[in-house]
Parts: structure tokens; C-alpha cells; sequence
């Protein structure tokens, strides 16, 4: 599993709020976000929505570039 960095445009906490406003069953905890400790993240929010870590990779980095590929 090849690790890299989210490409974050926006503050985690802008992305976090836009995150939980796509779903407000997430909690702080699921979105929990140290950088260099991404795959905990992805990993998280795999189990939560049943999705690959590339889609949510993939959305996440859509929020905070502010084009929401929603899924």
C-alpha cells in the first residue's frame, strides 16, 4: 500500500466541517487527521462508509480543493 500526503488546498478543519456537513453521522473522532498519518484516516472512514481508500482519498482532496466529486 503506497502511502503519500492528502493534497490539501484548504485547513483540515475547513475540510473536517465540509466533511461532516456531507454526512453528519461522522464525529471528531472518525476525522481525526495528523499529518503523515493519513492511512488512520482513510482507514476510519473505509470501515464507516464501505468505500476503497482512493474514492475517499479522492473526495476528501475534492472538498478541500472546493469541487465535491460527491459519491
Amino acid at each position: 500500500m503506497e502511502k503519500y500526503p492528502l493534497k490539501l488546498e484548504a485547513p483540515w478543519e475547513q475540510v473536517k466541517e465540509r466533511l461532516k456537513e456531507n454526512d453528519v453521522h461522522l464525529t471528531d473522532e472518525d476525522l481525526v487527521y495528523v499529518p503523515g498519518q493519513e492511512e488512520e484516516l482513510l482507514e476510519r472512514l473505509k470501515q464507516r462508509w464501505g468505500k476503497e481508500r482512493e474514492e475517499i482519498r479522492a473526495f476528501i482532496e475534492s472538498i478541500s480543493a472546493n469541487t465535491d466529486a460527491a459519491g
